[in-house]
Protein backbone atom coordinates (compact mmCIF):
# COMPACT_ATOMS: atom_id res chain seq x y z
CA UNK A 1 0.00 0.00 0.00
CA UNK A 2 1.26 3.47 -0.92
CA UNK A 3 1.62 5.77 2.08
CA UNK A 4 0.10 8.67 0.22
CA UNK A 5 -3.11 10.19 -1.08
CA UNK A 6 -5.00 9.92 -4.34
CA UNK A 7 -7.78 12.30 -5.44
CA UNK A 8 -10.57 10.63 -7.40
CA UNK A 9 -13.81 11.89 -8.93
CA UNK A 10 -17.11 10.51 -7.74
CA UNK A 11 -18.00 7.64 -10.08
CA UNK A 12 -20.86 5.24 -10.79
CA UNK A 13 -19.69 1.61 -10.69
CA UNK A 14 -16.25 2.92 -11.59
CA UNK A 15 -13.77 1.16 -13.89
CA UNK A 16 -11.18 -1.34 -12.72
CA UNK A 17 -8.35 1.22 -12.91
CA UNK A 18 -10.25 3.38 -10.38
CA UNK A 19 -10.43 0.50 -7.92
CA UNK A 20 -6.73 -0.17 -8.41
CA UNK A 21 -6.19 3.26 -6.82
CA UNK A 22 -8.58 2.49 -3.98
CA UNK A 23 -6.53 -0.62 -3.27
CA UNK A 24 -3.10 0.94 -3.75
CA UNK A 25 -3.42 4.14 -1.69
CA UNK A 26 -3.90 4.37 2.04
CA UNK A 27 -5.74 7.71 1.80
CA UNK A 28 -8.38 8.63 -0.78
CA UNK A 29 -10.13 11.94 -1.40
CA UNK A 30 -13.36 11.80 -3.40
CA UNK A 31 -13.95 15.09 -5.20
CA UNK A 32 -17.49 16.41 -4.72
CA UNK A 33 -16.85 20.14 -5.09
CA UNK A 34 -15.73 20.25 -8.73
CA UNK A 35 -18.17 21.46 -11.37
CA UNK A 36 -20.21 18.58 -12.73
CA UNK A 37 -18.91 17.27 -16.05
CA UNK A 38 -21.25 15.51 -18.47
CA UNK A 39 -20.44 12.24 -20.25
CA UNK A 40 -17.95 10.97 -17.68
CA UNK A 41 -17.82 8.11 -15.21
CA UNK A 42 -19.44 10.38 -12.63
CA UNK A 43 -22.79 9.04 -13.81
CA UNK A 44 -21.79 6.39 -16.34
CA UNK A 45 -20.27 2.92 -16.36
CA UNK A 46 -19.38 0.44 -19.08
CA UNK A 47 -20.24 -3.26 -18.82
CA UNK A 48 -19.73 -6.23 -21.15
CA UNK A 49 -22.70 -7.75 -22.95
CA UNK A 50 -22.98 -10.49 -25.55
CA UNK A 51 -22.99 -7.73 -28.19
CA UNK A 52 -19.97 -5.91 -26.77
CA UNK A 53 -19.48 -2.94 -24.41
CA UNK A 54 -22.61 -1.20 -23.14
CA UNK A 55 -22.74 2.16 -21.36
CA UNK A 56 -25.22 2.59 -18.51
CA UNK A 57 -25.97 6.21 -17.62
CA UNK A 58 -27.67 7.49 -14.47
CA UNK A 59 -29.91 10.39 -15.60
CA UNK A 60 -29.51 13.62 -13.67
CA UNK A 61 -31.58 16.78 -13.35
CA UNK A 62 -30.57 19.64 -15.62
CA UNK A 63 -28.33 22.16 -13.87
CA UNK A 64 -26.20 25.20 -14.60
CA UNK A 65 -22.71 24.60 -15.97
CA UNK A 66 -20.99 25.57 -12.71
CA UNK A 67 -23.00 23.29 -10.41
CA UNK A 68 -20.82 21.24 -8.04
CA UNK A 69 -21.08 17.45 -8.09
CA UNK A 70 -22.41 17.46 -4.52
CA UNK A 71 -25.57 19.25 -5.72
CA UNK A 72 -26.35 16.98 -8.68
CA UNK A 73 -29.72 15.29 -8.23
CA UNK A 74 -30.65 11.98 -9.81
CA UNK A 75 -33.59 12.12 -12.21
CA UNK A 76 -36.32 9.49 -12.16
CA UNK A 77 -36.79 9.92 -15.90
CA UNK A 78 -37.03 6.79 -18.01
CA UNK A 79 -37.31 4.07 -15.34
CA UNK A 80 -33.52 3.83 -15.39
CA UNK A 81 -33.18 1.75 -12.21
CA UNK A 82 -35.20 -1.07 -13.71
CA UNK A 83 -33.35 -0.80 -17.03
CA UNK A 84 -29.91 -0.84 -15.38
CA UNK A 85 -30.75 -3.85 -13.23
CA UNK A 86 -32.18 -5.72 -16.21
CA UNK A 87 -29.02 -4.91 -18.19
CA UNK A 88 -26.80 -6.18 -15.38
CA UNK A 89 -28.80 -9.38 -15.04
CA UNK A 90 -28.80 -10.01 -18.79
CA UNK A 91 -25.06 -9.34 -19.07
CA UNK A 92 -23.91 -11.26 -16.02
CA UNK A 93 -26.42 -13.94 -15.07
CA UNK A 94 -24.16 -16.56 -16.67
CA UNK A 95 -21.02 -15.40 -14.84
CA UNK A 96 -19.66 -17.50 -11.98
CA UNK A 97 -20.46 -14.98 -9.21
CA UNK A 98 -23.45 -12.86 -10.24
CA UNK A 99 -25.94 -14.99 -8.31
CA UNK A 100 -23.68 -14.85 -5.25
CA UNK A 101 -23.59 -11.03 -5.22
CA UNK A 102 -26.99 -10.18 -6.76
CA UNK A 103 -28.76 -9.62 -3.43
CA UNK A 104 -26.08 -7.08 -2.45
CA UNK A 105 -26.71 -4.96 -5.54
CA UNK A 106 -30.46 -5.33 -6.07
CA UNK A 107 -31.44 -2.80 -3.33
CA UNK A 108 -29.52 -0.07 -5.18
CA UNK A 109 -31.95 -0.46 -8.07
CA UNK A 110 -35.02 -0.38 -5.84
CA UNK A 111 -34.24 2.44 -3.39
CA UNK A 112 -34.40 6.05 -4.55
CA UNK A 113 -31.33 8.22 -3.88
CA UNK A 114 -31.71 11.97 -4.24
CA UNK A 115 -28.08 12.93 -4.87
CA UNK A 116 -25.68 11.32 -7.33
CA UNK A 117 -22.67 11.53 -5.01
CA UNK A 118 -24.56 9.73 -2.23
CA UNK A 119 -25.56 6.97 -4.63
CA UNK A 120 -22.05 6.60 -5.99
CA UNK A 121 -20.53 6.54 -2.52
CA UNK A 122 -22.98 3.94 -1.24
CA UNK A 123 -22.09 1.67 -4.15
CA UNK A 124 -18.38 2.32 -3.67
CA UNK A 125 -18.61 1.39 0.01
CA UNK A 126 -20.41 -1.83 -0.91
CA UNK A 127 -17.84 -2.70 -3.54
CA UNK A 128 -14.88 -1.95 -1.30
CA UNK A 129 -16.38 -4.27 1.29
CA UNK A 130 -16.95 -7.07 -1.21
CA UNK A 131 -13.41 -6.65 -2.56
CA UNK A 132 -11.84 -6.46 0.92
CA UNK A 133 -10.42 -3.00 0.20
CA UNK A 134 -10.14 -0.70 3.21
CA UNK A 135 -8.83 2.75 2.23
CA UNK A 136 -9.30 5.83 4.39
CA UNK A 137 -11.85 7.74 2.32
CA UNK A 138 -12.99 11.33 2.78
CA UNK A 139 -15.09 13.65 0.63
CA UNK A 140 -13.63 17.03 -0.29
CA UNK A 141 -15.07 20.11 1.42
CA UNK A 142 -13.77 22.60 -1.15
CA UNK A 143 -12.24 22.47 -4.61
CA UNK A 144 -8.48 22.75 -4.29
CA UNK A 145 -5.18 21.61 -5.74
CA UNK A 146 -3.39 18.77 -3.98
CA UNK A 147 0.34 18.96 -4.79
CA UNK A 148 1.10 16.16 -2.34
CA UNK A 149 -1.35 13.71 -3.95
CA UNK A 150 -1.86 11.83 -7.19
CA UNK A 151 -4.63 13.87 -8.81
CA UNK A 152 -6.83 11.61 -10.94
CA UNK A 153 -9.83 13.90 -11.23
CA UNK A 154 -9.36 14.44 -14.98
CA UNK A 155 -8.17 10.92 -15.76
CA UNK A 156 -11.39 8.96 -15.40
CA UNK A 157 -13.50 9.74 -18.44
CA UNK A 158 -14.67 7.39 -21.22
CA UNK A 159 -13.28 9.91 -23.72
CA UNK A 160 -10.01 10.63 -21.92
CA UNK A 161 -6.95 10.37 -24.14
CA UNK A 162 -4.54 10.64 -21.22
CA UNK A 163 -2.43 7.52 -20.85
CA UNK A 164 -2.76 5.95 -17.43
CA UNK A 165 0.87 5.04 -16.77
CA UNK A 166 -0.02 3.30 -13.51
CA UNK A 167 -2.50 0.86 -15.01
CA UNK A 168 -1.85 -2.22 -17.13
CA UNK A 169 -4.89 -4.48 -17.21
CA UNK A 170 -4.18 -8.05 -16.15
CA UNK A 171 -6.45 -10.24 -18.28
CA UNK A 172 -9.08 -12.29 -16.47
CA UNK A 173 -11.93 -14.61 -17.39
CA UNK A 174 -14.84 -12.85 -19.15
CA UNK A 175 -17.93 -14.82 -20.04
CA UNK A 176 -18.22 -13.26 -23.53
CA UNK A 177 -14.49 -13.18 -24.32
CA UNK A 178 -14.77 -15.86 -27.00
CA UNK A 179 -17.15 -13.61 -28.93
CA UNK A 180 -15.91 -10.11 -28.04
CA UNK A 181 -12.28 -10.72 -27.20
CA UNK A 182 -10.95 -9.48 -23.88
CA UNK A 183 -12.36 -6.04 -22.93
CA UNK A 184 -10.06 -4.12 -20.55
CA UNK A 185 -10.93 -1.65 -17.81
CA UNK A 186 -14.67 -2.19 -17.71
CA UNK A 187 -16.77 -1.39 -14.66
CA UNK A 188 -15.51 -3.08 -11.51
CA UNK A 189 -18.67 -5.21 -11.47
CA UNK A 190 -17.45 -7.03 -14.59
CA UNK A 191 -14.38 -8.17 -12.67
CA UNK A 192 -16.34 -8.98 -9.51
CA UNK A 193 -19.07 -11.00 -11.21
CA UNK A 194 -16.55 -12.97 -13.27
CA UNK A 195 -13.81 -13.49 -10.67
CA UNK A 196 -15.42 -13.08 -7.25
CA UNK A 197 -12.91 -13.25 -4.34
CA UNK A 198 -9.99 -13.45 -6.78
CA UNK A 199 -10.77 -9.92 -8.04
CA UNK A 200 -8.37 -8.34 -5.57
CA UNK A 201 -5.45 -10.25 -7.10
CA UNK A 202 -6.29 -8.89 -10.55
CA UNK A 203 -6.36 -5.37 -9.08
CA UNK A 204 -2.96 -5.87 -7.46
CA UNK A 205 -1.45 -7.19 -10.69
CA UNK A 206 -2.94 -4.39 -12.79
CA UNK A 207 -1.55 -1.44 -10.82
CA UNK A 208 1.89 -0.29 -11.98
CA UNK A 209 3.91 1.42 -9.26
CA UNK A 210 6.85 2.18 -11.53
CA UNK A 211 6.88 3.05 -15.20
CA UNK A 212 9.58 2.65 -17.77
Amino acid sequence: MIEGTVVLPSAYLAPISYYCRLLAYRNVLIEQCEHYIKQTYRNRCVIATESGPLSLTVPVEKVAANTPVSEIRISDHGNWRHLHWQALMTAYDKTPYFEYYADDFRPFYEKRYEYLVDYNEALRELLCGLLNIEPNVALTSTYASYPYAEDCRALFSPKSKTQDIHFAQKPYYQVFAQKNGFLPDLSIVDLLFNMGPESIYILKQSFVTQYG
